[in-house]
């Protein structure tokens, strides 16, 4: 299967005291490149959520936004610090003892001392676990939806290569009429302006002819289209070796270009490069 490299997942799921969040979101990139945000509580899962995340990708960038939302019935007015309040209890007795004389600190004190009142602290191993179930969940959904990505863009470059064919199997049946109007061409314009004898005459139109023999790029064009289909068929992370394939075939239908003897193949040589150029796009969002 092919993969874009653009792609979409956000899944969420309850743990103790509210919702987690998580949201993948990627781009096309040269290599993969990972960004985590993170919640103050998960700093400490991070190079595991990098390394899972560095398993199933390529490349792409890839942000990864992860967000805690407490349950509307986790008020946090309701939730007592009970170590904070025992420990605050232990110090008030222990100063009172030397210091027999001191006044007790006040319920509305005792509420106001910093973290007293507040949420139930979560278990870092469990909202770490929960975290790294919901990875796995928008992986699983971000992977499907950036392989539907991916087959709509192997439909449309195939159709591409299709193109490419069409054209090659339009003008290779009339190369050699070309070839022998631009013999017959040359060899006239050699007789006006060189006054030159038949066998001169055939010795240079030879050597230019030569010059304007396409059957090799013609034959490495038809390769590197079918090395492209390979390529496609056989998935995975075929990025880079498409866009090499690209270079190949503009490197061909340029030559192409430079030796036509004819409007026509000309045409065909701009139309060749024009469909690279196409695919070319399209393989810049392929994993």
């Amino acid at each position: 299967m092919i993969f874009s490299m653009t792609g979409y997942a956000a899944v969420q799921g309850q743990v103790e005291g509210g919702t987690l969040h998580l949201e993948l979101r990627a781009v096309n990139h040269r290599y993969l490149e990972i960004q985590l945000r993170l919640p103050d509580e998960l700093r400490g899962a991070e190079t595991e959520l990098r390394e899972r995340l560095a398993a199933r990708l390529r490349r792409g960038k890839v942000e990864c936004r992860v967000g805690f939302t407490p349950s509307p019935a986790s008020d946090p007015a309701s939730h007592l610090n009970h170590a904070l309040l025992d420990r605050l209890a232990a110090l008030e007795n222990a100063v009172r003892k030397v210091f027999t004389g001191s006044r007790p600190l006040t319920v509305s004190e005792i509420l106001g001392w910093p973290g007293i009142i507040g949420a139930e602290a979560l278990e870092p191993d469990r909202l770490r676990d929960a975290c790294l179930g919901l990875l796995e969940t928008a992986l699983g959904e971000f992977t499907g939806a950036r392989g539907r990505e991916g087959a709509k863009l192997k439909v449309v470059l195939l159709e591409r290569l299709s193109g490419m064919e069409a054209l090659l199997e339009k003008v290779a049946p009339k190369l050699p009429a070309i070839i022998a109007a631009y013999r017959e061409k040359l060899a006239s314009r050699l007789r006006e302006v060189l006054a030159a004898d038949d066998e001169r005459v055939r010795q240079e139109v030879a050597v230019f002819a030569a010059r304007v023999d396409v059957d090799e790029e013609l034959t490495r064009l038809r390769t590197h289209i079918k090395e492209t289909r390979r390529v496609l068929d056989a998935g995975g992370a075929a990025g880079k070796r498409l866009d090499f394939l690209m270079q190949e075939l503009n490197r061909e239908a340029n030559t192409l270009g430079s030796k036509s003897a004819d409007a026509e193949l000309s045409q065909t040589a701009m139309d060749l490069k024009l469909l690279v150029e196409q695919m070319r796009e399209q393989i810049q969002n392929i994993e």
